[in-house]
């Protein structure tokens, strides 16, 4: 071994700082790992790191070269990928006119703290799926427990945030998109004999919720042709979503004719909220007027001819500016709501809530305990079973959680109620429930590319008006 120079342990020395106060900051103690590595590569260099360097053959070295740099790049991305920001694209419209499909975000984890993987064992650089292969991108084991480093704050009330998919954890294959959650109840409830539970107690209910349940699922099974295969994701390996946060733990919100409000105030809509109407019309819309109004080829395409009418979202101006082009627009209604809560949160109970018309309903907070009862058991049941990973089952009219009867539960973790600002047009949390704080991932800064999918490239794809702009002036 060389004598290291005064130079060698200089830069030795600020690499180690560097990498603890980094370990430190993740909360592994695994990272002590690499600080033999580190010195190694500094100081005694006992491992011939840049053995290519000394090759006589100038195609080696070359080569050698570019692989190291390549190596270097990929692991510099995953890390930053990891624990300081990703990039995320929209790819639906549940957000517009906030935020359009085909914005690329520059998504901070630094806002709300980084996560330590609890997948640690997946390909760098893939969500849970190799393209190509079309294959898992992870392996399920070992699987580390929730941890969150510290960041700059808190999720804010109204912070547009991405996350993972609650009721991604079980899915089939085929229609990704959807949770099992999601689709074997109202399944299982349509093609089973249809059961009165008029004068039915609320374990029997349950019982007969449970079946449904079963009985879609088995459904989903059976028929992999059309579904595909039903598998099991870990929190960090489900599908990423962008919603606006529109309640905090602890709150109890509630939605009375399209308004928010929580514990009682009425929360501010954001400016570019959108609602679907009927719009009763003499002529086709023209795609000027369309693109003047920020409509798109999809908001048009639900088109009656028959009736003249489109069933469309619409921002309060794009309402406006149709109803002032008397020559086009005849009127504009609100589409009849339905009163059927079968699709809504929780599905394991009648509420006769809506879309618009929704709770009230209290957001878990962590320490906070809250009275269980056969009642009210179906909003946290999730919360409790699945997020939480605890058993839960209900005998003879009580409740048990890990085998030992109870009548109240003490929440571990924040929630977070989720909605797009499309609100006819967004899968959120009044299908699928809370949003738990393991499954935050973090939050938009700024745009920095937006394409526009109706367009082509010499007729305004590129939306320079929207690129770096700061998501947080989008109210």
């Amino acid at each position: 071994m060389v004598k290291p120079t005064k130079r060698q342990i200089i830069k030795c020395c600020i690499a180690l700082a560097i990498w603890l106060v980094f370990i430190l900051w993740i909360h592994s103690l695994l990272g002590l790992i690499a600080v033999p590595f580190i010195i190694d590569a500094y100081i005694t260099k006992f491992i011939p790191w840049s053995w290519w360097r000394k090759s006589k053959n100038k195609h080696i070295v070359s080569i050698m070269s570019w692989v190291d740099a390549i190596i270097f790049a990929l692991v510099a991305v995953y890390f930053v990928n990891l624990y300081f920001f990703q990039n995320y694209v929209i790819p639906t419209s549940s957000l517009e006119k906030s935020l359009l499909v085909g914005d690329y975000l520059f998504v901070s984890k630094m806002s709300y703290g980084p996560r330590t993987p609890q997948t640690p064992l997946h390909m760098p650089l893939t969500s849970h799926t190799i393209p190509v292969l079309n294959c898992k991108s992870f392996i399920e084991h070992p699987q580390w427990g929730y941890k969150r480093s510290a960041g700059f704050g808190n999720v804010k009330l109204n912070d547009i945030v991405v996350f993972n998919f609650p009721v991604g954890d079980s899915l089939a294959t085929k229609v990704p998109a959807e949770g099992l959650y999601l689709m074997a109840y109202p399944i299982g409830k349509e093609i089973s004999q249809p059961v009165d539970m008029t004068n039915m107690t609320a374990e029997q209910k349950r019982t007969v919720y449970n079946f449904y349940y079963e009985f879609g699922k088995k459904y989903i099974e059976d028929n992999s042709t059309m579904y595909g295969e039903i598998i099991s994701r870990p929190v960090d390996m489900r599908e990423n979503y962008v919603k606006r946060c529109v309640g905090l733990p602890g709150q109890t919100l509630q939605i009375k004719n399209r308004i928010i409000y929580l514990n009682g105030k009425e929360n501010k809509e954001p400016d570019n909220v959108q609602y679907e109407y009927l719009v009763h019309v003499k002529a086709p819309i023209p795609n000027e007027l369309a693109q003047e109004l920020g409509i798109s080829r999809e908001d048009l395409s639900y088109f009656y001819s028959k009736e003249s009418v489109y069933d469309m979202p619409l921002t309060k101006k794009a309402k406006a500016g149709l109803l002032a082009r008397k020559d086009i627009v005849v009127s504009i209604d609100d589409p009849v709501e339905t009163t059927n809560s079968d699709w809504l949160y929780p599905l394991n109970k009648e509420t006769g809530w809506t879309r618009d018309n929704y709770g009230p309903i209290w957001i878990p907070k962590k320490g906070a305990t809250v009275d269980l009862s056969l009642e009210n058991l179906p909003y946290y049941e999730r919360p409790i079973q699945i997020y939480e990973g605890n058993t839960l089952s209900v005998k003879e009219g009580k409740i048990y959680i890990n085998g030992k009867e109870t009548s109240s539960y003490t929440f571990k973790m924040d929630y977070y109620w989720m909605m797009g600002d499309n609100r006819h047009n967004s899968q959120d949390s009044r299908y699928w429930g809370f949003v738990p704080e393991d499954h935050i991932i973090g939050k938009p800064i700024f745009i920095w590319l937006s394409l526009d999918k109706d367009r082509g490239w010499f007729s305004g794809k590129l939306r320079f008006k929207r690129m770096f702009t700061l998501v947080d002036n989008i109210k």
